[in-house]
């Protein structure tokens, strides 16, 4: 497979556009505007996660209690995707008008509110009021979150053309590091201080953060193309290497809405110890970013089997979560901890080669190099992912409460087996 995407960027991009020096080999030192990208991108990757995972192990039964079923808890997790998705379209293709930093910044500042709106809900009135409610500022937060993530995306490959699944992955830690503290740490305030101080917390640590990524984010112009989405996504590779996108993002939303539930159920944990469960996954999938975004950058020619290889261990693990009950394995703690690193490690070996394998079949097929490609092709990222986000809770809260969770995490397994199956057939990848 050719290296365009990994090193066309920079060999052809005019030094004039106001791009930073990428990483190569007359130098490996960080230029200025490169660390605070990074410092930058972390701040958004670690607090978003933070955030967004802080709900896992107390929302679900929270909700419960004020009315709503596990299809509705479902749809809720679902409806911040939804939103994502149709905004990241929108601000992806607007990027180069609004301005990355702008866009940044302000995405930002809208998700560290709305987080703290989240806290007041327990104060609603239970039944159809809590629940439109919740609908009401999870898509508040969606559009936030949307225009923050399109705009990293974007400014990361601007600032890094030479190896930007390596950092990616790199920034993959701080996502990890979020998924990691956010469970284990909104179980422990909800416990110890009840439902609005986890999220009152961590909306006002984003709203400080937004004043630090004013002052240290480079800004980057870019001229508008007249590629369009449609033209980026109707190419036959684009479109599969979206549907594993989708997969992916299914997989990891299914857990959203369900796992929690079932890990109190089944093993009779405290709400304080359930979040202790995500460590598996969050842990194995952070650690291992960094080495398989290095290998997409050094080896391009890996990325398929990356693909391959982590989709199948992916439906392999969701069919041994429950277990599956035609496997008649008895579920235990240890062995579900065990599923979810495996988890973390598959979805990693698949999600960090396909970012930059859409930008080196947009460049194999004449798009224009610059910042409005990039916003391209980080908003299709993000929207394909946020839909497979709204898929999979919303499902497998309606399949969790009509089958339970052995058959429900089954049948999401044999999905993540049907959207790989086609990888092989693409070997001239």
């Amino acid at each position: 497979m050719g290296s365009r995407a990994a090193d066309g960027a920079a060999s052809e991009q005019p030094p004039e556009d106001g791009m930073p020096e990428a990483l190569g080999e007359e130098s490996r030192r960080l230029t200025r505007e490169q660390l605070f990208t990074m410092a930058a991108t972390a701040s958004i990757n670690f607090s978003s996660m933070i955030c967004y995972s802080v709900l896992g192990p107390f929302f679900p039964s929270e909700a419960e209690k004020k009315g709503a079923s596990n299809t509705v808890v479902g749809l809720i997790f679902g409806c911040f995707a939804l939103v994502n998705f149709l905004t990241a379209l929108i601000l992806g293709n607007y990027l180069t008008h609004i301005g990355a930093k702008f866009m940044f910044v302000a995405g930002m500042f809208v998700s560290g509110c709305v987080t703290i709106l989240f806290g007041m809900l327990d104060k609603v009135p239970s039944g159809p009021i809590f629940i439109g409610l919740c609908f009401l500022v999870r898509a508040m937060d969606a559009v936030g979150f949307a225009a923050a993530m399109t705009a990293s995306f974007s400014i990361l490959a601007k600032a890094f053309p030479n190896n930007i699944a390596t950092v990616l992955g790199s920034l993959e830690i701080f996502t990890g590091l979020g998924l990691v503290l956010g469970p284990p740490l909104g179980g422990f305030l909800y416990q110890s201080f009840g439902y609005e101080v986890p999220f009152i917390t961590l909306g006002c640590v984003v709203l400080v953060l937004v004043p630090v990524n004013m002052c240290i984010l480079p800004k980057y112009d870019s001229v508008p193309s007249k590629d369009s989405f449609w033209k980026l996504i109707l190419l036959p590779k684009v479109l599969l290497l979206c549907l594993i996108i989708f997969s992916l993002s299914a997989c990891l939303g299914f857990l959203d809405p369900t796992m929690s539930l079932f890990i109190l159920k089944k093993f009779k944990l405290p709400a304080g110890y359930v979040g202790l469960v995500f460590l598996g996954l969050a842990l194995s999938y952070s650690l291992s970013s960094p080495l398989l975004g290095l290998l997409s950058d050094k080896l391009p020619y890996l990325r398929k089997w990356l693909l391959v290889s982590g989709g199948l261990m992916t439906a392999l693990c969701f069919f041994m979560l429950g277990p599956a009950p035609v496997l008649h394995i008895e579920s235990q703690l240890w062995m579900f901890v065990l599923v979810l690193v495996l988890i973390g490690f598959s979805l990693g070996m698949s999600a960090i080669p396909v970012f930059p394998e859409i930008l080196h079949c947009a460049y194999e097929n004449g798009f224009e190099e610059g910042l409005s490609l990039l916003g391209l092709v980080s908003g299709l990222f993000n929207a394909v992912w946020s839909l497979g986000a709204f898929a999979g809770p919303t499902l497998g809260g309606f399949l969790n409460e009509k089958l339970g969770f052995e058959w429900a995490s089954a049948i999401q397994g044999g999905w993540a087996l049907l959207s790989f199956q086609f990888q092989p057939a693409k070997s001239s990848w």
